[in-house]
């Protein structure tokens, strides 16, 4: 099966995800219409579940989230991952991944951030921590931001909340323990990731013009 080119701009964040869980749960996900899967560097054995992941999945936009390193990037390429994120700008990471043929979606907390994030090539960022960006936030940079610019908010993000942040125009969403959190089980994931996408499908389309 070849990867989707679009993905669906919901990327579960799976931090702390071990080997012998990892199929069951991104199983799960892609039940629920899931197609971009993030696995953070700072989860156990990383680099071997993003391998594991894309041996068994070869249609998912596989992201490497935490990625702070130049030669990470080296490596994540080399294992077939589509998206490296990050909780910062690192311009180095980022156009590193951009020459390996790969999307960037940096970190960045202040419109200084991401302009300079935007110079390096990036069309998409991670507005992290989201708590501290609030929509009314959001709603002012997207006035500024080029409009083909991507804006993900990630952080304390939620079915209660996505639909403020779309009103202020954000394109899609990072979710944490919000659609799995360590030791959750497929049926626990399920439930959750189901929520968050009954969310996103009755807000998503509505708030944009």
């Amino acid at each position: 099966m070849t990867r989707k080119s679009s993905p669906l701009p919901l990327i579960p964040i799976l931090r702390g995800i071990q080997d012998h869980e990892a199929v069951a749960i991104v199983d799960a996900l892609l039940a629920c219409g899931y197609d971009c899967i993030e696995v953070p560097l700072n989860s156990p054995r990383a680099f071997d579940t993003l391998a594991l992941l894309r041996a068994r999945f070869p249609e998912v936009h596989l992201g490497a989230g935490t990625v702070l390193a130049v030669d990470q990037v080296d490596r994540l390429a080399d294992l077939g991952v589509d998206l490296i994120l990050a909780p910062n700008f690192n311009a180095g990471v980022v156009t590193r991944a951009l020459a390996r043929g790969l999307r960037a979606m940096p970190g960045v907390a202040t419109p200084s951030e991401a302009f300079a994030a935007l110079e390096t090539g990036a069309t998409e960022l991670k507005l992290f921590p989201a708590e501290m960006i609030q929509p009314v936030v959001l709603k002012a940079w997207r006035a500024v931001l080029p409009a083909p610019v991507s804006l993900f908010p990630v952080g304390g993000i939620h079915a209660e909340n996505m639909a403020s942040f779309l009103r202020a125009g954000a394109d899609g969403f990072g979710f944490g323990s919000s659609v799995y959190a360590p030791g959750d089980g497929p049926a626990a994931v399920t439930a959750k990731a189901a929520h968050i996408r009954r969310a996103w499908d009755q807000y998503h389309g509505r708030f944009q013009t």
